[in-house]
């Protein structure tokens, strides 16, 4: 656990941000194994350009126990709902997406999108 917080990049724009969630099935070598499969190297170079190809400028995944946390900034421009239909047609997505589901709560058909689940932000500190 890192309680000092992570470094932010700076993109030198306007950006807006998407934060999703998702559970994995509680086992905890199937989570070890998702978080391998997440680990610096271990995913594949399509999937990572793809999510570059769309428009997202960073990405990052936490997870306590069972539950992940998807953070996702973007252009202010950004449609959600046009990337996101494109991110299915990129190479290797739906094989990236199969490949992750043994270890999610959810079907081994499903879509990026149909996976994670858009969070509603109900707090902010600054206007």
């Amino acid at each position: 656990m890192k309680t000092e917080g992570y470094q932010q990049k700076e993109h030198g724009m306007r950006v807006k941000r998407y934060v999703q969630t998702m559970e994995l099935k509680p086992d905890s070598a199937l989570i070890a194994a998702y978080r391998e499969r997440h680990s610096e190297g271990a995913v594949w170079k399509e999937i990572l350009a793809g999510i570059r190809e769309v428009g997202i400028l960073e990405m990052e995944i936490y997870i306590l126990g069972t539950r992940l946390v998807m953070i996702v900034d973007a252009p202010a421009d950004f449609d959600w709902d046009t990337a996101m239909a494109r991110l299915a047609t990129l190479p290797r997505q739906q094989e990236w997406e199969e490949y992750m589901a043994e270890f999610q709560q959810c079907g081994k058909e499903a879509t990026s999108a149909e996976k994670w689940q858009l969070m509603e932000r109900m707090f902010r500190l600054y206007e």
